[in-house]
């Protein structure tokens, strides 16, 4: 008779790989010997108490739907989250369709986007812009390294204060930690015609690492808008 010990992880000549794709084929055999079911001890992970397998069982389930819930909830949280969002870039949207005057656009623009998502400092500034809005604000003299830089940007620019020039734009530049850059261009336009300033003085507002999709949707809506502005048009 042979006694060797049976191989770690598994019954003499046949492995716990082996038992466990047993037991999945064949589900038929826990009908056969249903007193495995309430007969066998595992440890549980609530404890150092022994509990059935079954009791195991219901334990994996609980956690697996406790797992799940925390799942749903965060999914609920990021929904509404991106229904509130889609809301107020809606408000802005229509703020700025429902300007009747050119001229008054800029400031509409800027005002609805400070409001509506609560940007502490906002300011823009637009060149090539037809005769009729020479002189105004938005249209004070820019430097051509700002405009080159900003038809430089394939997408918006977020990260610290690093001492750009368009940050003089703003009313209080000196309080800026944190800002964002979107170039403005007219559709289907390569080079930049404007650019946007948002800032905070919150250095974790506008970092490096954070998504620019929903920015780079800002700046084409006020792009599109904008162009009317443009001698071109």
């Amino acid at each position: 008779m042979n006694n060797a010990p049976a191989p770690q992880g598994g019954i003499r000549g046949v492995s716990e790989a082996e038992i466990a794709n047993y037991l999945a084929i064949t589900p038929e055999f826990f009908q056969r010997h249903a007193e495995l079911l309430g007969s066998v001890q595992l440890a549980s992970p609530h404890g150092a108490r022994a509990v059935s397998l079954q009791e195991r069982q219901m334990e994996m389930l609980r956690d697996r739907l406790k797992g799940m819930e925390q799942r749903i909830i965060e999914m609920i949280r990021h929904s509404q989250e991106n229904l509130d969002l889609t809301d107020r870039l809606h408000r802005w949207t229509c703020a700025l369709m429902l300007t009747p005057q050119s001229a008054e656009l800029p400031e509409v623009l800027l005002r609805q986007l400070m409001h509506d998502f609560i940007v502490p400092q906002a300011s823009l500034r637009l060149w090539g812009v037809a005769p009729q809005y020479m002189d105004a604000a938005f249209a004070r003299d820019v430097s051509a390294d700002v405009k080159e830089f900003s038809s430089s940007l394939t997408v918006p620019y977020c990260g610290v204060n690093a001492g750009f020039e368009a940050l003089q734009w703003l009313a209080d530049p000196a309080s800026v930690m944190s800002t964002a850059l979107v170039p403005l261009r007219a559709p289907q336009s390569t080079s930049a015609f404007g650019l946007l300033v948002l800032a905070s003085p919150d250095p974790t507002r506008y970092s490096a690492g954070m998504g620019t999709e929903f920015l780079g949707r800002i700046g084409e809506l006020a792009g599109a808008s904008l162009a009317r502005l443009l001698a071109a048009c």
